[in-house]
């Protein structure tokens, strides 16, 4: 997983008649993450822009991030490793906001096993199954909402929709959305 920041000021603002934005931060921050454990396994942190001599000396700090689980807790952990002084409050704020990217990785994940192993696609999962395969997103956003209709539709057995980017794909493609109906009970 790789997540970038970059800070761009705008012309004129440091430097008077200046045209030209100035790029203040350019963080890149990259996360080699286990699946299904989702822990990381490698971490690296790179600045290529940033305002003060000493900002990227933090680099080696955010080694500490090895070992750690995405899950539930983690922005917690983020917090007490590299909240304040200790850490970069861009570089900290990006890693926070990747880690439920990192955790929707698991539909890729999973396509990947159905796409290698078709007959995975074909086995009816209970709800139960269903409902436990989901547990890394619900409560995550308003979507997911435990309580809300999307898992209401899961509970009640319905199939989930077909996301929409793969069904705007489809269309420009001049395909048919049959083609997701394999990956439906992912």
């Amino acid at each position: 997983m790789r997540g970038v920041v970059v800070d761009d000021k705008p012309a004129g603002l440091y430097i008077e008649n200046d045209p030209t934005p100035l790029r203040m931060h350019h963080m890149v921050v990259e996360l080699e993450v286990s699946f299904p454990g989702f822990l990381i396994e490698k971490a690296s942190v790179t600045y290529h822009n940033y305002p003060h001599t000493g900002c990227d000396n933090i680099v080696d700090h955010y080694q500490k991030l090895v070992g750690l689980s995405v899950m539930r807790g983690f922005n917690r952990k983020v917090k007490e490793l590299f909240g304040g002084p200790h850490g970069c409050t861009h570089v900290t704020a990006l890693i926070s906001a990747m880690a439920p990217v990192v955790i929707q990785t698991a539909w890729a994940m999973r396509l990947i096993e159905v796409r290698d192993n078709p007959e995975l696609a074909e086995a009816e999962r209970t709800i139960e199954e269903r409902v436990q395969a989901l547990t890394g997103n619900i409560d995550t956003c308003h979507m997911w909402d435990s309580d809300g209709e999307l898992m209401d539709d899961v509970r009640a057995g319905h199939d989930l929709e077909t996301p929409l980017p793969v069904q705007i794909r489809l269309r420009d493609l001049g395909r048919s959305l049959d083609e997701w109906d394999r990956f439906k009970r992912v």
